[in-house]
């Protein structure tokens, strides 16, 4: 029987009753994803996500002096925090060998939601071939949830869902795609080989522009630059790398 691909374009969004048997990724372009993807391929033995601020300094406390803590609070690291939400502060120089406790606006939430999923994955456009290879190799339907922008959708990750779900379509033609998986894929072939034209449309690419993080945009908003899928396993509280 041809499996079904859906999308959910927010956190708040996922319906925990689809998620049983189901395999999920997880997007946050701007810029969850791509830090987790970017410290476990920098050689961070895992990280944590966590809802709230509190939450994340009572895990390093629980967890040890070595764990970082890692997200940020409207773009800006909370205070005390080692390194914010940008993906060119996880450094192998700063990363290497070490739990990081995560908690940022959208991702790390979409993270926590997806748990009840059989199989649970990071994605992102620099991670996207390897993702999509990724849900493939699992049995059952698929879901890409968007973490999405403060209960919003947001364009940068409906289109990578849509990207994904045409990389998936190409290697199943018989998979069935829900009306919203439709509607992302058409937005993903439109901005998936036009990369920079997302970068200009996309409100939270500017808005991190302005606030100095167009370097971080720059990063996020560039295709299958690595092979390493962050996944996060049954009965596991923190991410892990897998490398294709």
């Amino acid at each position: 029987m041809p499996r079904t691909i859906d999308v959910v374009l927010t956190a708040d969004a996922v319906l925990p009753a689809r998620l049983p048997g189901a395999s999920a990724l997880v997007i946050d372009v701007l810029r969850a994803s791509t830090s987790i993807i970017t410290a476990l391929g920098n050689g961070a033995t895992g990280v944590v996500p966590v809802e709230t601020v509190e939450d994340a300094r009572a895990r390093k406390a629980a967890l040890g002096s070595g764990t970082l803590l890692a997200g940020e609070r409207r773009g800006d690291p909370p205070e005390g925090f080692d390194l914010g939400n940008s993906p060119r502060e996880f450094t192998p120089e700063r990363v290497r060998g070490r739990t990081i406790v995560l908690t940022t606006s959208n991702g790390t939430r979409a993270l926590l939601a997806a748990r009840p999923a059989a199989a649970v994955a990071v994605a992102g456009f620099v991670n996207a071939g390897a993702a999509a290879a990724w849900a493939r190799e699992r049995s059952g339907d698929i879901v890409l949830i968007c973490a999405g922008a403060l209960g919003k959708p947001s364009l940068e990750d409906q289109a990578c869902a849509g990207w994904l779900t045409a990389l998936l379509v190409t290697a199943e033609p018989a998979a069935t795609l829900t009306p919203a998986a439709e509607e992302a894929r058409d937005l993903g072939l439109t901005y998936g080989k036009d990369l920079e034209r997302l970068g200009r449309d996309s409100r939270h690419a500017r808005q991190l522009a302005v606030k100095g993080h167009g370097g971080d945009v720059a990063v996020c908003l560039t295709l299958d630059t690595t092979t390493v899928v962050p996944i996060l396993g049954p009965g596991v509280d923190k991410l892990v790398w897998a490398s294709r």
